[in-house]
């Protein structure tokens, strides 16, 4: 199953995370001191918080995708339509370890493309985004860092 997934940024996660407790109808599926995740079926999503620095807001959209197999899929068919990615393999993010491609789409929305294969005791770190920032990105990123989503 692929499921959306939508990371807001807060300067508040206790209000936050009261507001989409409200929304959904229900409590967090995972919950930290600077994160919050609910994983719904209805609808398909993955929707998560945290308090990790930058603008608050929309920060990305993505799709977590179930296996590595379908993983690379998604990404050659970004490939192939001319899309630049920024790889990322066995990186430490939102309490997960996960495989990803970082991908913009033609009007710069950022999205992350996603498969998680773990949990982390850890937060993780951010991707230096100003490597894929620049525009456009020629290919994958030759070297990322090996964690996304901490401050900045």
């Amino acid at each position: 199953m692929k499921r959306l997934h939508i990371h807001i940024k807060t300067q508040d996660l206790d209000q936050s995370v009261a507001f989409y407790t409200a929304m959904f109808g229900q409590a967090p599926s995972k919950l930290e001191d600077d994160y919050a995740k609910w994983l719904l079926d209805d609808p398909c999503a993955n929707v998560s918080l945290s308090s990790h620095g930058g603008e608050a807001g929309v920060d990305h959209a993505g799709i977590s995708i179930d296996t590595r197999e379908e993983l690379d899929e998604v990404a050659d068919r970004l490939r192939e339509n001319g899309a630049s990615l920024m790889a990322e393999e066995d990186t430490t993010c939102c309490y997960a370890k996960s495989n990803k491609f970082w991908a913009r789409d033609p009007q710069g929305a950022v999205w992350e493309l996603f498969q998680t294969f773990g949990e982390s005791a850890d937060y993780g770190g951010e991707p230096d985004r100003e490597i894929f920032n620049q525009s456009p990105p020629s290919s994958d990123a030759s070297s990322p860092p090996k964690a996304c989503c901490t401050p900045q």
